[in-house]
């Protein structure tokens, strides 16, 4: 091969290089992107003050997603202990939330919710406590994410119960990323603040992923 032939060789190489470097400048598309597990469901449940709380209210937010009961005496308090890290490292961060479904909806009324929230002493516009029917909370745990078994749902939903340390971790724009995290292990809670930053650094799409809020579902 010629020097002459090699340098337009060299030459149409940088092109392409600065090409791409252009096309991708100021995105993520560059960037590895953490998995998608799953996508947030339809839902309507009440929060600790008896406000209907959506899937809308978890657009534009990164939101952490666990399942918990208020009389559990076992992993629930040291789940909290991990979540407490959490809700701490990011309590000023208006873009980030802690969504905690009850396990256990026929005691966990609205008013206990509420009174188990002022006895944490947490702000319940970022750390938000629901309630509702037992078959929707469970099915969005195993639908939409992932923190139990979806076999369970063949089984007598009285016979049900859900006690699980796992938290599911949601993006702005609906989509359930990253893996199930384990709220009892201090590097998968490292590992899940890591996460968190990673997707607030992410651009928004404008729209849930499922396609009910947007016509460009990805």
């Amino acid at each position: 091969m010629s020097r002459k032939t090699l340098g337009y060789l060299l030459f149409f190489a940088v092109l392409v290089l600065g090409f791409y470097f252009f096309l991708f400048k100021g995105t993520d598309n560059w960037k590895a992107k953490m998995p998608v597990l799953g996508y947030v469901k339809p839902f309507m449940f009440r929060n600790q003050d008896g406000v209907p709380f959506t899937e809308k209210d978890m657009l534009g937010k990164v939101t952490v997603v666990e399942y918990f009961f208020t009389t559990c005496k076992g992993i629930c308090p040291k789940m909290h202990v991990g979540m407490k890290g959490i809700y701490e490292a990011f309590k000023d961060n208006p873009n980030v939330q802690i969504v905690a479904h009850t396990s256990d909806p026929e005691i966990d009324s609205v008013p206990r919710l509420k009174f188990y929230a002022d006895s944490m002493k947490i702000d319940t516009r970022k750390w938000i406590l629901l309630t509702g029917r037992k078959d929707s909370l469970y099915q969005m745990a195993r639908s939409s994410y992932l923190l139990d078994d979806p076999k369970n749902n063949f089984e007598k939903i009285q016979d049900q119960f859900i006690h699980t340390q796992f938290f599911a971790l949601v993006d702005k724009s609906g989509k359930v990323r990253g893996q199930v995290y384990d709220g009892l292990k201090a590097e998968e809670l490292d590992k899940l603040k890591k996460d968190i930053k990673t997707l607030l650094d992410e651009k928004n799409s404008g729209g849930f992923a499922n396609g009910i809020f947007t016509n460009n579902p990805q």
